[in-house]
């Protein structure tokens, strides 16, 4: 059986630089790393690995260069890497994204049955945290978001529990298998790889699967197949803050000065 854990190689700055014209990452000269989510997903997929025995497969969508991404992945102990890379998957918004995905994971559990699929919460450089849900409801799957913690796993039976973090408060749910998982940092801490590892991960096949191999309409993916457009990219003017009433340590005067403030900046009125 295999767990799929689906990973994104995202820039490792806040500086980043948007193509006017396409709205796209210019993706040239930034440092790139795994999703920092995406790390808790594969620490989680490994330790089920090493207690029940499954097969892990990483998948990530990107350019040539995510292959590095994936190598890391292999370099902590995942047993496949595949990267879906084409020129037609650019510019994809999440539906697309995981249009695609689900196909790659329709694609291999015709290998050997798909378990399970974990996914970090959301990407850093998105944010949309849609991406995960999506691959879930394309492919029929059980769908668990927020989850910090798998309490019991009963491959013979096909059930899975886990604990689900909401605002203020923890939810426990057991769901059928094949499940989907988005997980949370809280959920373990994930290992470093060691030099042997890293040895043969260097050495290690990465297919590469395009449209074409998924057998995918053009049309369907990227760009064109993205019924979502973004208009425009930009990081937000943030005002310089301002500290009131410093060294005040009554509640009472603090509030009245705070108050008095947006008063001042008509922010309230009464």
């Amino acid at each position: 059986m295999y767990i799929v854990v689906c990973v994104k190689q995202v820039p490792d700055t806040t500086q980043v630089k948007i193509d006017p014209v396409t709205n796209t990452l210019v993706r040239e000269g930034i440092p790139f790393i795994i999703n920092p989510y995406d790390t808790h997903a594969l620490e989680e997929s490994l330790r089920l690995k090493e207690r029940f025995g499954f097969k892990v497969a990483v998948i990530s969508m990107g350019p040539p260069n995510t292959e590095a991404t994936l190598r890391k992945a292999l370099a902590l102990g995942v047993d496949e890497a595949i990267l879906l890379s084409d020129r037609g998957f650019a510019g994809a918004d999440t539906l697309a994204t995981s249009f695609v995905i689900s196909a790659a994971i329709q694609k291999l559990s015709r290998e050997a049955e798909v378990g399970l699929v974990i996914c970090g919460k959301q990407t850093i450089d998105g944010d949309t945290a849609q991406v995960g849900p999506g691959i879930a409801t394309r492919l029929g799957y059980q769908q668990l978001t927020l989850v910090d913690r798998i309490e019991h796993l009963d491959v013979a039976a096909r059930k899975i529990r886990v604990r689900r973090k909401l605002e203020g408060r923890h939810e426990i749910v057991e769901a059928p298998l094949p499940a989907l998982l988005t997980v949370l940092r809280e959920i373990n801490h994930p290992r470093y790889p060691k030099v042997p590892r890293r040895i043969l991960a260097e050495e290690a096949e990465v297919k590469l699967w395009d449209i074409k191999a998924l057998g995918l309409d053009p049309s369907a993916v990227g760009l064109k197949g993205s019924p979502t457009t973004v208009v425009k990219i930009f990081s937000p003017e943030r005002q310089i803050g301002e500290i009131l009433g410093d060294g005040i340590k009554d509640p009472g005067n603090a509030a009245e000065l705070l108050l008095q403030k947006l008063r001042q900046k008509e922010i309230i009125v009464f």
